[in-house]
């Protein structure tokens, strides 16, 4: 297998891993194979483990169950253009300790311990206000994301045609999406900017987009592995890296996010809104006060 996470099952004592092509891998300890036949797990809790596949990409909601069970012990936790649609949103709360289903995937409905709830997508982003254990949510896939890429400073300009190319082979190996579903790719050369967009037919429920956005978040700026290998795009046989990722998420129906509090832009925009008006009051009134002395 090339560039793809998998759990090394040569072990007893088994590490998330990244294979390379040169057969080695780079690693961290966050599972463990037990019994004979041997049985992968995660340790989300003491003293419950996860059985896991060890032989596919492991599902979001469990990598960060694990990942706040060992940030919670002080473990090793070594993880790092614009909306395209109106509903796209982006993942403001960070990772958090989910509820997940058997298979891995989000549970609707999540909280943090306490009484206070949300609603979150497919990819486990919350997708609506914040509220109490009584909130309603229903499960609502995400069936596209669109990724803004940084890539580092490069010799010479890219060519858009050859980037798509290489965008869709990396994906493919590292992460084994379908190239199908990379539905365009934009490049601004100027601002270093790759913005991809990464969709699937609406109500299709077998490719799960948070295992690529998830992984390569973390590859491009928070790694998840000792001595990883990072995401780079291969151009003409040059390596291109990345320095930054954002990722929007459009799901089937639209969030539910309503603005409770003005944010900082918004006040601003209404202070100087007020403050145009009140001049205006001030030279209108101005006005008519030294029209009556002609």
């Amino acid at each position: 297998v090339t560039n793809l996470y998998l759990i090394n099952v040569s072990t007893k004592s088994l590490s998330l891993s990244l294979f390379n092509p040169t057969g080695s891998c780079n690693t961290m300890k966050w599972a463990r194979c037990d019994g004979d036949p041997c049985q992968c797990t995660l340790q989300f809790s003491k003293p419950y483990k996860q059985p896991i596949d060890c032989t596919k990409l492991i599902p979001k909601c469990f990598l960060m169950k694990a990942e706040m069970y060992r940030a919670r012990y002080n473990l090793i936790t070594r993880s790092i253009g614009g909306k395209p649609v109106e509903t796209a949103f982006v993942d403001n709360d960070g990772i958090y300790d989910p509820e997940c289903e058997n298979e891995g995937k989000f549970k609707a409905i999540q909280c943090n311990g306490t009484d206070v709830c949300w609603c979150v997508n497919s990819a486990g982003v919350r997708r609506s206000d914040k509220g109490d254990k009584n909130i309603k949510c229903e499960p609502v896939e995400t069936y596209w994301v669109h990724l803004e890429l940084k890539h580092k400073d490069v010799a010479v300009p890219l060519d858009a045609t050859k980037l798509k190319i290489g965008i869709e082979n990396a994906l493919l190996e590292r992460y084994k999406l379908d190239k199908k579903f990379v539905s365009e790719v934009k490049y601004d050369k100027d601002g270093r900017l790759i913005v991809v967009d990464v969709k699937k037919p609406e109500k299709e429920r077998i490719t799960d987009l948070s295992l690529m956005t998830y992984y390569m978040e973390k590859d491009v700026s928070l790694p998840l592995f000792q001595d990883y290998k990072p995401f780079e795009v291969s151009v003409e046989g040059s390596k291109v890296s990345m320095e930054n990722i954002l990722v929007y998420y459009v799901d089937e129906v639209a969030p539910t996010f309503t603005m409770q509090r003005p944010t900082g832009g918004i006040i601003a925009v209404i202070v100087v809104v007020s403050l145009i008006v009140i001049a205006g009051l001030l030279v209108l009134v101005s006005t008519i006060y030294f029209s009556s002395f002609i």
